[in-house]
């Protein structure tokens, strides 16, 4: 899993997701990409899940290139935990995405297979996606 090396504070607070995203919204890397279509976050287990779609339908063939990192940590109180007593332990990693923000990018792949490769990646995502390409 994704997770970051080292941190400044362990514990961050939840954060407001509005507007759309202003970085990484084009293709930089690939020919074709996925682009989020909605808000929201997505932890470190669900970047690897759609990873390991995306390899295994191209048969690792072509380039993927993962342009999100779960930075952001979240907490939470163990089962049964009375009211009080602090904020809890860090539990997992998320990336808090926004609108236009591209998540994957694939090249040397035709367009048919990147975008079935891509459609199955989207199936893991907990946001709306789409998917986009560079000639466009």
């Amino acid at each position: 899993m994704l997770s970051p090396r080292k941190q400044k504070y362990r514990k961050q607070m939840r954060g407001v997701m509005k507007g759309n995203a202003t970085r990484g919204v084009k293709i930089s890397f690939g020919d074709f990409g996925l682009q989020s279509m909605g808000t929201g976050w997505v932890t470190s287990r669900q970047i690897e899940s759609g990873r390991r779609s995306i390899t295994h339908y191209t048969q690792r063939g072509g380039r993927i290139w993962i342009r999100i990192f779960p930075d952001k940590p979240i907490s939470k109180k163990p089962a049964e935990v009375r009211m009080g007593g602090g904020k809890g332990d860090t539990h997992e990693f998320v990336v808090a995405i926004k609108p236009g923000k591209v998540l994957y990018e694939i090249s040397g792949v035709t367009e048919e297979v990147a975008k079935e490769a891509l459609r199955l990646a989207s199936h893991k995502m907990p946001v709306k996606t789409r998917f986009i390409s560079k000639a466009h």
